[in-house]
């Protein structure tokens, strides 16, 4: 049976992208099939459509959605999971009518979690739990700095770092992003852009010359000097994203002036196993049942338009999630 997707044919810029004819599906024992209602557009998957991370082609895109079972594999009757079951989820292929996916990293979604929601929260939520309770486990009164605050991942960790106590500094590049940054939790926001607001010198003011216990780096290249030089004696730069580009190779000398801790984590090492999926999930979806959690979405796009949103994304002139409707 034929269904859709969007397929990219070779390594490129967004005029490759695709969306056409493929099979449908069929999922192997461990699997479910979900008809997918709504797919997250990340960064990934910019990443993989340009060869920053390079993929076997033809190659469909996306990582994450939303939809309804319509087919359990043959082992996967045990996983609690039924045809007809409303899930988030993480897997590949997602730019798609259909997908197949591990029982591992599917969720049920809670009634009142809407499917557009739960299309939006697995990556950027589960990436930023696990950075605020495993990278580096905030506590009460840390002082946080969180690169690139108005977008989708930078309003998630805004709000979870606030939820968990800390003193929370953004950094954006225009001030209507800092007043949402602001909105969403930052205590603080420097204004980067064309030199408006010196970062480090700003940072400083704030700590009382200190720096912070903690940076979060998702932008990667452009910001990545900056954040060792603001965090404080036996403090912390967890690097998560390349926005800006990759962080060239490190001396690892540059650590040793203030003893930094430096770690460069990715969200599917957190995620190996059903239970440390259900673990982080669990959690996250509990935040956000109970309306401690907000998520932006900037934009929903029809999937035939996928290369708008990557134009969108890559422009960094979003703020909050962009969403494909299939």
């Amino acid at each position: 049976m034929t269904s859709h997707a969007v397929q990219i044919p070779t390594h490129g810029d967004s005029s490759v992208l695709a969306y056409v004819p493929v099979a449908k599906p069929t999922p192997k024992p461990d699997q479910v099939l979900i008809k997918v209602h709504y797919a997250g557009v990340n960064f990934i998957d910019t990443y993989q459509r340009s060869g920053l991370y390079p993929q076997t082609m033809p190659f469909v895109l996306g990582r994450e959605g939303s939809g309804e079972i319509v087919e359990i594999g043959s082992q996967a009757s045990g996983s609690g999971f039924k045809v007809g079951d409303r899930v988030a989820f993480i897997g590949p292929g997602s730019y798609a009518e259909y997908t197949a996916v591990s029982t591992i990293t599917v969720a049920k979604l809670p009634d009142n979690i809407s499917y557009e929601k739960g299309a939006a929260l697995l990556i950027q939520g589960l990436t930023a739990w696990s950075l605020v309770r495993q990278a580096y486990k905030i506590e009460k009164g840390d002082w946080v700095l969180i690169h690139a605050a108005a977008g989708g991942m930078g309003l998630l960790l805004c709000q979870i770092s606030k939820l968990l106590g800390a003193h929370v500094i953004g950094t954006t590049s225009t001030e209507a992003k800092a007043e949402l940054a602001r909105k969403n939790g930052a205590d603080y926001v420097i204004n980067y852009a064309n030199g408006y607001e010196p970062v480090v010198e700003k940072i400083n003011e704030l700590t009382g010359g200190k720096g912070v216990h903690v940076v979060y780096d998702g932008v990667g290249a452009a910001t990545f000097d900056t954040s060792l030089k603001v965090v404080r004696r036996l403090g912390t730069v967890i690097s998560f994203g390349n926005s800006s580009g990759s962080v060239p190779p490190v001396n690892i000398m540059r650590l040793a002036e203030k003893n930094i801790r430096l770690m460069r984590t990715t969200l599917f090492q957190y995620l190996t196993t059903r239970e440390e999926f259900e673990t982080l999930s669990s959690e996250l979806l509990q935040l956000v049942a109970e309306n401690k959690l907000e998520f932006a979405i900037h934009k929903v796009y029809p999937i035939q338009d996928v290369k708008q949103a990557h134009d969108d994304l890559e422009s960094r002139k979003t703020a909050g999630k962009l969403l494909l409707k299939v």
